[in-house]
C-alpha cells in the first residue's frame, strides 16, 4: 500500500458515483481545500430510497451498533454543520420505541438493559407499550437523516460549483486518482469480489399514528416523517437484485405497518434499492489497483458510518495516513 499522497496539485482527484459515500467524500475534499471531480449519472442508488436512520442497539441480540461510540459523534456533527450551511433540517433526532412481541425477545432485551455498552443509550420510557406487543423500551440517540434532501443540496452545489458531471460518467481527463463510490453498482458488477447485497423494500404512508417515536419491532420499524407521513420497512431480497418494487415486498410491508403502527393507513410511495453489503456487513475502503481506490459496503447503516470512512479515506489519500486495518479493504 502507498504511504504517500496520492494526491496531485496539478491534477483533481475523481469521485465515482454521488451517493452517500461519494457526497460525504466531496464534503470532505472541499474542507481540505482539494481539487476534485464527482462523476454522477444520477440514476438512483440505495440513499436516494434509504430511510436515513441511525438505531443505537440493533438486531434480534440487541447488540450497539459496529464501533457507534466512535462513528456516532462525527455523523451527528456533520449533518449538524451541513444543517448550518444550507439553513435546512437535514437530522431528525427522535426516540427509538423497542418493541418485544415474546417473552423470550423480552428477556433477551431486559437482560442487557445494564449492560455497560448499552446502558447509555437506554432512556426513561415516555410513550405506553402498543397493543400486541409484550413489552417495550425506549432508546436515546435514534433519529433518521433526510437522506434525498441531503444528497439533492449536496448535489447542486457541486453544480454550483462545477466539480459535477451529469454527463460524462466515463472521464479520459487527467486526473490524481480516482475513488468508486459506486455502492451495490460497483458490487454486482463484481468491482471488489465477494459481496453480500440484499434488495430491500420501503413504503410511505399516510396515517393518523403517534409521531413522537421510531417504533422497531416485528421484524421492521416505522419512521414519522412529518406531517402524518411514516417511513415503513423494509425487506430483505438476496436473490433477485434489482431496484424494482414488488407485489410481495408491498404485502410484507403492509403487515409491519399494521403491527407498528395500525390497519388504517394510505399507501403514498412504494420503493426498493439494493444494499451494498460486503465482509461482516461493514463499511470498507482501500487501494484496489495502481490510482484507484474504492468506498464501498455502507450497508443500511450508512448514515451512521459514511461521514467519518470519508474522513479515514481522506486522511489516506492526501496524508498517507492509513486507517485501523477493521476499515481496509482485503487484496482481491
Amino acid at each position: 500500500m502507498d504511504t504517500q499522497s496520492s494526491i496531485s496539485p496539478n491534477k483533481p482527484a475523481l469521485i465515482v458515483g454521488q451517493g452517500l459515500a461519494g457526497t460525504c467524500l466531496a464534503w470532505e475534499f472541499l474542507k481540505r481545500k482539494i481539487s476534485f471531480r464527482i462523476l454522477d449519472r444520477g440514476h438512483g442508488g440505495s440513499t436516494r430510497v434509504a430511510a436515513g436512520l441511525i438505531n443505537p442497539i440493533t438486531g434480534k441480540n440487541f447488540e450497539p451498533s459496529w464501533r457507534i461510540q466512535d462513528f456516532y459523534p462525527e455523523a451527528i456533527s456533520f449533518y449538524q454543520r451541513l444543517e448550518t450551511f444550507f439553513g435546512q433540517q437535514l437530522w431528525h433526532p427522535m426516540p427509538i420505541q423497542r418493541l418485544a412481541t415474546t417473552e423470550k425477545e423480552w428477556v433477551k432485551i431486559s437482560s442487557k438493559l445494564h449492560e455497560p455498552n448499552v446502558a447509555p443509550w437506554i432512556a426513561p420510557s415516555s410513550g405506553a407499550t402498543p397493543l400486541g406487543f409484550l413489552q417495550s423500551t425506549e432508546l436515546a440517540g435514534g433519529g433518521w437523516l433526510d437522506t434525498r434532501k441531503f444528497l439533492a443540496l449536496s448535489r447542486q452545489h457541486f453544480l454550483n460549483l462545477g466539480v459535477l458531471d451529469e454527463v460524462n460518467y466515463v472521464s479520459n481527463e487527467p486526473h490524481s486518482c480516482r475513488i468508486r463510490c459506486e455502492g451495490a453498482a460497483g458490487l454486482l458488477d463484481g468491482q471488489l469480489g465477494h459481496h453480500r447485497c440484499a434488495k430491500g423494500e420501503i413504503l410511505t404512508v399516510l396515517a393518523d399514528w403517534p409521531q413522537t417515536h421510531i417504533r422497531i419491532g416485528a421484524g421492521g420499524w416505522l419512521v414519522p416523517i412529518g406531517e402524518k407521513h411514516f417511513r415503513v420497512g423494509s425487506t430483505y431480497e438476496w436473490n433477485l437484485l434489482d431496484e424494482s418494487p414488488t407485489a410481495a415486498g408491498r404485502e410484507r410491508i403492509m403487515e409491519i405497518a399494521s403491527k407498528l403502527g395500525g390497519s388504517e393507513f394510505q399507501i403514498i410511495d412504494h420503493v426498493a434499492g439494493i444494499r451494498p453489503i460486503m465482509r461482516c456487513s461493514q463499511p470498507l475502503i482501500g487501494q484496489i489497483s495502481q490510482g484507484d481506490w474504492a468506498f464501498n459496503g455502507l450497508g443500511s447503516k450508512g448514515t451512521l458510518y459514511a461521514p467519518s470512512m470519508a474522513t479515514m479515506l481522506a486522511q489516506w489519500i492526501i496524508d498517507g495516513q492509513i486507517p485501523n486495518p477493521d476499515f481496509i479493504l482485503a487484496p482481491l
